[in-house]
């Protein structure tokens, strides 16, 4: 508790030391009279003129975007803009794609869920059979596992929306898939699910019978609206910490059997290859991670004095403890403020107040889990894994303040 106070006072004395400054410029702005602007003077839009709300379009710039043109088609991704967001919801429309065979425009009357296998009671269940089951709603986390996969050999992108944006974080609703199971009643012998797209790339994927029995579900809705084509209309599977491959989009088959089913998406992809030539296989779980949004590389500075350092923070483990900042390459650390709500696999936002005086500053972020497992340096996950993986990069993110205030990706 004790050390919770000497935070709150540190911050009081940060701010009113700041609040001086602040209070001489708010001073100036008063001297000329407040302008009528034109939006003033004339009405709006009229009321619902829009049938689906829209964004301002000041903020025209806020997209998902794409690091290139797609290899195919229908196989390409786009990226959320973590650095232009608040808090930890991502809204629909901006929550980041990854496609392999482009998106199916499903009819949710004709869509049909096939659960057999190892089970006592084969069933196909539609759409209208899942949504009369008890439901749920939860915030979680998706993040591809090629997230931040450029920086494996060094500063990969020079945007934060290119290296961290495979990541958002969203209210899913749906029906628990235990639910589902215990109505089909799965035999003893079932260890492994094998669950399928109806997509034309056929995406598969082995889940563990017991993450399919503690907190899968089988997802309709996202942030209170039925989900969208892109996000796996009418129906997905969501795996809570697990990589985003796994969470199958436009789900039509669960199969269960003895074994992993070793697809192509955990064979040839979706494994960690290490230094003498083995590779990790089924590393399922989103490990402890956290970047700065702001400032970022998608930003500059244009003068020296105060800013609110942000950024946030997730862990496939449980829930965030706690997250240091640096602002010196990580010579010295402070306990940044976790803004509430901190909740189980999903995103969390963390704050610190920070007077820039001008100079170049190296900033960083390093979160720990309530596991007890820390983030650790690019340093430290190079030394265990070697440069042979694209995935499941977790490693600490440094971002370069120069004198100018321009930001660049660095590593140190």
């Amino acid at each position: 508790m004790s050390s919770k106070l000497n935070q709150t006072a540190g911050r009081r004395r940060f701010l009113r030391g700041g609040a001086i400054l602040g209070a001489s410029l708010a001073a100036g702005a008063r001297a000329e009279p407040l302008v009528v602007a034109p939006w003033s003077k004339t009405p709006g839009e009229p009321v619902l003129w829009h049938p689906y709300g829209e964004p301002s379009p000041f903020e025209k710039n806020v997209v998902r975007r794409s690091r290139g043109p797609a290899p195919l088609p229908g196989a390409n991704s786009s990226m959320t803009p973590l650095q232009d967001l608040h808090g930890i919801i991502t809204p629909t429309g901006l929550v980041f794609e990854r496609h392999h065979a482009g998106i199916p425009q499903i009819d949710p009357e004709q869509h049909r869920l096939a659960v057999h296998g190892l089970v006592e009671r084969p069933v196909i269940f539609t759409m209208n059979d899942l949504v009369r089951l008890p439901s749920v709603s939860r915030i979680h986390f998706l993040e591809c596992s090629g997230n931040t996969g450029r920086e494996w050999k060094g500063p990969g992108t020079a945007s934060l929306q290119f290296s961290h944006g495979l990541l958002s974080c969203c209210e899913w609703t749906g029906v628990p898939l235990a639910t589902v199971l215990e109505e089909v009643g799965v035999k003893p012998e079932g260890a492994w699910i094998l669950a399928e797209g109806a997509d034309s790339a056929g995406m598969t994927r082995s889940i563990p019978i017991g993450k399919a029995f503690d907190d899968a579900l089988l997802v309709y809705a996202q942030n209170g609206e039925h989900l969208r084509p892109e996000h796996g209309y009418p129906l997905r599977l969501l795996l809570p910490g697990f990589e985003g491959n796994m969470s199958v989009k436009w789900l039509r088959r669960l199969k269960v059997g003895r074994e992993p089913f070793m697809s192509r998406e955990e064979t040839s992809k979706y494994t960690d290859s290490l230094p003498d030539g083995t590779a990790r296989q089924f590393t399922f779980l989103m490990e402890t991670k956290s970047v700065i949004t702001f400032p970022a590389p998608d930003h500059r500075l244009k003068e020296s004095g105060f800013y609110e350092i942000s950024g946030l923070a997730w862990t496939g483990r449980g829930r965030i403890k706690r997250v240091d900042v640096s602002t010196d390459g990580g010579r010295n650390w402070r306990e940044a403020r976790l803004q509430e709500p901190v909740l189980d696999r999903a995103l969390t936002r963390f704050r610190l107040p920070w007077r820039w005086d001008g100079a170049p500053a190296v900033l960083q972020s390093r979160a720990l889990d309530t596991s007890g497992f820390v983030q650790p340096s690019g340093a430290q996950l190079v030394a265990a894994r070697g440069f042979e993986s694209n995935y499941h990069f977790n490693a600490i993110q440094s971002w370069k303040v120069a004198s100018d205030g321009v930001i660049t990706n660095v590593q140190v």
